[in-house]
């Protein structure tokens, strides 16, 4: 299977707690698009956004209990 080109990913994906920590780019990303690795913090919001490539992360069951 080839690698979809940039303009194919979802400018939304779900993740869930076994993605953690969460990163972008993630590794179903093209190589060739990728910019510097940036960790996100999500787990108190439930929500994320790659300030590089605005890629919107959301957590599966939203926020972790115990997380600020």
């Amino acid at each position: 299977m080839s690698n979809p080109s940039p303009k194919n990913y979802p400018s939304t994906i779900e993740i869930t707690a076994d993605d953690l920590p969460l990163h972008c780019p993630n590794p179903l990303m093209d190589p060739a698009s990728w910019h510097p690795r940036v960790f996100l913090s999500i787990e108190a919001s439930g929500e994320a956004m790659c300030p590089y490539c605005g890629t919107r992360y959301i957590l599966k069951g939203g926020p972790i209990a115990g997380h600020h």
